[in-house]
């Protein structure tokens, strides 16, 4: 497979694993082909292979043409990958990612926070730690401040780098995150 095909693949595993891996390549291999002949040679179910199929399709990541069977009369789908678009599908994937983080680093830019010292998983605002009395909700123990300084400069790193991805041209498939 070609680094595209290679992508889409990665890319594939987040829809649906293993399963969805061995659709693409299938796929890949076969050029344009029917969902009958792509389940067979990925080796999964008909109903695998169309549910990892119609993922891709809601992502513009594959395209379709539809045709009637002459015998049956029965629609016959025809599916052919689009590699082309994987730089606009992790690019928005990139730009959403970086929007709920500067929406996060605005909210904890803006609140002073209180977390439980003995459940350690119970972080509060300071307007709800003082509205419970500085008490924790679980175990009923002290709750502390919490200095969020090490979240607020991660999420600074985390955007600055997203910033950085986004600005170069074309986008890169490199992480293995979307």
């Amino acid at each position: 497979m070609g680094n595209h095909h290679d992508d889409l693949a990665r890319l594939a595993s987040f829809f649906g694993g293993e399963e969805a891996i061995s659709v693409v390549k299938a796929l890949a291999q076969a050029g344009t082909t029917t969902d009958d002949v792509i389940a067979t040679q990925a080796n999964v179910r008909l109903n695998t292979a169309r549910k990892v199929l119609y993922k891709l399709y809601d992502h513009a990541l594959v395209t379709c043409q539809r045709s009637r069977d002459e015998k049956t009369g029965w629609f016959i789908y025809h599916w052919k990958l689009q590699p082309d678009q994987l730089d606009a599908f992790v690019r928005s994937r990139k730009k959403k990612a970086l929007e709920t983080l500067r929406t996060r680093l605005e909210f904890e830019k803006g609140h002073s926070f209180f977390m439980c010292k003995e459940c350690l998983n119970v972080r509060v605002t300071f307007e709800d730690a003082m509205e419970s009395a500085f008490r924790c909700s679980g175990c009923n123990g002290q709750m502390v401040s919490d200095d969020n300084r090490k979240t607020i400069q991660l999420l600074e790193d985390l955007s600055r780098k997203l910033e950085s991805e986004l600005s170069d041209r074309p986008a890169a498939f490199v992480t293995g995150k979307v």
